[in-house]
């Protein structure tokens, strides 16, 4: 079961204008989610409709994922009516994805629910997925200090958390690598 989180927020805070998540960000992991046969729970903070930004439903941003979207009214009411973040447990999902937008910005990466499902999901070893700007849900989310840990991404390789436990697991990565 994956649990996917949007926004609430509908307003730029320093602008006015409008703003939301972002629908092809949305649509195209969820229709991946949805053809791959996974169980799909849609949340946010406030619960109900989250708000779409309005540029992201423009001519011009279109793809396959959204006119799919579109002509879905199973998906449309679904997501009219999401679930409210603080009512959830991530013991009851398997990942937790979040789709881009501005509008997470505002509340979810400083939304403490958000957070506290973000640790519960890594402590229990369970991936969270984030894209395009709503990796600033991360910002308050704290690891374990002094653990070692290790990131791959192509052919960089990094030992985390500027600690002494994640050298040796560092060289083997790039034993690994290099086998």
């Amino acid at each position: 079961m994956i649990l996917m989180v949007l926004t609430s927020h509908d307003r730029h805070s320093h602008t006015g204008k409008t703003t939301g998540f972002w629908l092809e960000e949305f649509a195209a992991p969820y229709y991946a989610f949805k053809d791959a046969a996974a169980e799909i729970t849609l949340t946010s903070p406030l619960g109900g409709q989250p708000p779409v930004d309005p540029k992201s439903d423009d001519a011009a941003t279109q793809t396959e994922f959204t006119r799919r979207f579109k002509s879905d009214l199973a998906i449309q009411a679904a997501l009219a009516s999401t679930l409210t973040l603080r009512d959830l447990s991530a013991s009851n999902f398997d990942a937790v994805f979040y789709p881009g937008g501005h509008g997470p910005l505002w509340d979810l990466a400083e939304n403490a629910y958000s957070t506290a499902l973000i640790e519960a999901m890594l402590a229990a070893e369970k991936p969270a997925a984030a894209i395009c700007h709503v990796p600033g849900v991360l910002r308050h989310v704290k690891a374990g200090d002094w653990q070692p840990q290790v990131v791959v991404d192509g052919l960089l390789i990094t030992g985390q958390y500027q600690n002494p436990a994640s050298s040796e697991p560092t060289a083997k990565a790039l034993l690994e690598m290099l086998t």
